[in-house]
């Protein structure tokens, strides 16, 4: 069987995904084309080369429309040879984008693939796709009369039902904070960061190399004055018995970002003289609860297990996107995970989800992180909007 390798991984450094942010003045075409060119120009590749380009993008209306990963091909430079392509699996979308590569690349389909993502959430704000239109059909309707909730309501009934408490929440999104804030301070992101030249609001033209997303003084004792963000007249109406505990603090913050990873089978990167970091080891896809919606990952990681015989015990790190704190803590306490292996570098309460970008996001940080710790294999699993959950293992080689 032919391995998919993975030669590089970059990203760009976050930005608060609100008018002013670090990256709010660049168009999220040219944020992709960013790292797009990056990846090529690291590894000194021709880019004519390059099989397909598969993109993850979940808000794709205005400028994230119309293949945005193909008009980040042209952008880029790339060649008109380059094909490409934008899928919506919602916060997945670009470790889908992986998936598929990878498969592509093990089928024979591809020899060099490049999977990647990107969202702007200050220039297309959360929702808007959706404006003033009704996604569900009346069958839809039918089947769940009481109306589906929105995610942030559904990290409420994951924190009811696994019984957890306002302090533990605050404490792990403290922790994600402090996690990111030293791995910055020792250079643990160096290797995968790569600039953005972005406009400032005063006029001026700067470079953008660090995590704006990222509170290094972040405490739970601050945390803890926060107010719950979805605790709506409705919702409270509709769930009383929630002791509502979801706010900024322990949320993923709204972010700007594009990441990218380099893939190719084993054989080409020899021919090439490239040397393969990591490679995939195992996939998993899967559908859940679509009223929980955030749970996925704990049925996603076990079936990818079984695929590739290992247990929880036998992996090195877990990168389990934090979209909010109870979807991790709920993870680690079905899967009786290690809490010292879980998002060690910090996770997205701290570094920022930009959508589109995360799932090659992780990709990264897990690969890095399995490089300076001598690790062998990596699990990253990511919650998806509409009850829905991807998994990855990879093995460092």
């Amino acid at each position: 069987m032919r391995n998919a390798v993975i030669i590089d991984v970059v990203r760009t450094a976050s930005g608060r995904g609100k008018p002013g942010g670090a990256l709010s003045g660049v168009h999220p075409v040219a944020l992709l084309a960013t790292v797009l060119r990056s990846l090529i120009e690291r590894n000194d590749l021709d880019p004519a080369r390059i099989d397909d380009v598969i993109g993850g993008c979940v808000q794709q209306v205005g400028e994230q429309s119309s293949n945005i990963t193909r008009n980040a091909v042209l952008s880029a430079g790339f060649p008109v040879t380059v094909p490409a392509t934008t899928i919506d699996r919602q916060c997945g979308s670009s470790q889908q984008a992986a998936h598929f590569g990878a498969q592509g690349v093990i089928a024979g389909a591809y020899d060099i693939v490049i999977a990647c993502g990107v969202e702007s959430m200050s220039r297309i704000p959360m929702g808007t796709p959706t404006i003033g239109q009704d996604p569900q059909d009346a069958r839809i309707h039918a089947r769940y009369p009481e109306g589906l909730v929105n995610q942030g309501v559904a990290a409420e009934l994951i924190a009811k039902k696994w019984k957890l408490d306002r302090e533990a929440l605050d404490a792990y999104s403290a922790a994600s904070h402090q996690r990111a804030a030293d791995a910055a301070a020792a250079g643990a992101f160096d290797n995968e960061v790569v600039p953005v030249t972005a406009p400032a609001p005063d006029g001026t033209t700067g470079t953008h190399l660090v995590d704006q997303t990222v509170r290094a003084g972040t405490s739970a004792e601050g945390l803890a004055a926060l107010k719950p963000s979805f605790a709506t007249a409705d919702m409270r109406a509709r769930f009383p018995d929630i002791d509502w505990k979801i706010t900024p603090g322990n949320s993923s913050p709204l972010t700007d970002a594009a990441s990218a990873a380099l893939i190719m089978s084993e054989q080409t990167a020899n021919a090439l003289g490239l040397r393969p970091r990591a490679r995939f080891h195992a996939f998993s896809v899967v559908g859940d609860d679509p009223m929980l919606m955030l749970t996925g990952p704990i049925p996603a990681t076990q079936k990818v297990l079984a695929r590739a015989g290992l247990t929880i015990d036998d992996i090195d790190a877990y990168e389990v996107n934090e979209a909010f704190a109870p979807v991790p803590l709920a993870w680690a306490h079905d899967l009786a995970a290690d809490p010292g292996k879980l998002n060690p570098r910090g996770g997205a309460i701290a570094l920022g989800h930009a959508l589109g970008a995360s799932g090659t996001r992780l990709l990264g940080t897990l690969v890095n992180y399995l490089e300076a710790t001598g690790g062998r294999y990596g699990l990253q699993t990511m919650c998806e909007g509409g009850g829905m959950a991807n998994a990855t293992i990879i093995e460092r080689l």
